[in-house]
């Protein structure tokens, strides 16, 4: 396959265009190199540094170029974390929305119709929750109040009860709660729409929580895995949220690499029309203390001399308690199934090389 690649120099990027190549496959790489991810170091070997916003006003016919006889574009460039700040949103909508619309209306330009993007467990906002009396409920978002009492856990509706998490799966309600949250259903929103228009078809992986090596360190593009690897290696205790017990499941970038290597085989091979979303997740779900454990596992210290956690009763508004994936769907349809579970990758993640 040609497969052309944006985001090609970021953290997931990287990982994706190496397994790619390691198949036989041609990699166009674009990259923006916005600093913010990137610091203010050139583009790697082999990038074209171009802005996907600027796709389809291409009076050079650069894109176009780069466009000609690729069998499928692998879209991961974007702009990521939760949002700071109400400031925050236009960065969101223009690299990630507009960035978007404009790369799928330069690929029906070029007569390209296959497309693998990126999408995030943040489109579902909240995960899954059940009663034991009153079965499945939707919570609402948790009070100041109560996060200041220190209950972090949702409550049923009707009984007051503490709500029991279940394994999301793709049906499930999108309830985005960030605006990064909200730009990646928009990515996901257009996708589906230029499938219909174009006569198209895509698939969206919504990652859960990808750790790994070359993860950016302390950037607001940093997961907490790395935050917790860079407390440790100060000496510091890793500080954690609410009271650790939050749940998420950890996926290496290697298995999410070979996530999207087996979903652009899929979409390449089949017929126009469709559109579907995947988990990409290890289906492992740990709690956020138990991440911040594990790694200081591996960071080859005794255990009477392991810096603990330190559990601090903060919280942040806007997250949200548990959401833990089925990939089920993922194993039917795609043949994906993570190989490295975090019982083993994220020990190992201690001492792997991390992106300065």
């Amino acid at each position: 396959m040609k497969i052309l690649l944006t985001g090609s120099a970021g953290f997931i990027g990287t990982a994706i265009g190496h397994a790619l190549e390691a198949d036989d496959d041609e990699v166009v790489r674009v990259d923006l190199m916005l600093p913010q991810a990137h610091g203010e170091g050139a583009a790697p070997g082999g990038t074209h540094q171009l802005d996907v916003r600027d796709a389809v006003a291409d009076p050079a016919g650069v894109w176009s170029g780069l466009l000609d006889g690729v069998d499928a574009v692998c879209h991961q460039a974007a702009v990521v974390g939760a949002g700071v700040t109400v400031a925050d949103l236009p960065a969101y909508a223009s690299h990630n929305d507009l960035g978007t619309a404009a790369l799928l209306a330069a690929m029906h330009d070029a007569d390209v119709h296959r497309l693998v993007v990126a999408s995030s467990m943040v489109v579902y906002g909240e995960g899954r929750y059940t009663c034991e009396v009153h079965g499945d409920q939707v919570p609402p978002p948790r009070a100041v109040a109560a996060l200041d009492d220190g209950d972090f856990e949702n409550h049923c509706p009707h009984c007051d009860a503490t709500l029991g998490w279940s394994l999301v799966d793709e049906s499930a309600r999108l309830d985005p709660r960030s605006s990064y949250a909200a730009s990646k259903l928009a990515q996901e929103h257009y996708t589906s729409a230029w499938v219909r228009q174009a006569d198209a078809s895509a698939i969206a992986l919504r990652y859960h929580n990808v750790y790994g090596p070359g993860m950016p360190r302390d950037t607001p593009y940093s997961g907490v895995a790395a935050m917790f690897r860079s407390s440790l290696e100060r000496g510091e205790a890793p500080r954690v949220y609410e009271d650790g017990a939050q749940m998420r499941d950890f996926v290496h970038v290697s298995d999410v690499a070979r996530a999207n290597v087996l979903a652009l085989r899929s979409v390449v091979g089949e017929g126009p029309g469709r559109f579907a979303a995947y988990n990409v997740a290890s289906g492992h779900p740990v709690s956020i203390l138990d991440v911040a454990e594990r790694v200081a596992q591996g960071t080859g210290t005794s255990a009477d001399q392991q810096v603990a956690p330190e559990v601090t009763g903060g919280y942040r508004l806007g997250d949200v308690r548990h959401i833990v994936a089925s990939p089920e769907r993922a194993r039917v349809d795609l043949g994906f199934q993570a190989e490295i579970l975090p019982d083993v990758g994220l020990p190992a993640f201690a001492t792997v090389p991390l992106r300065a």
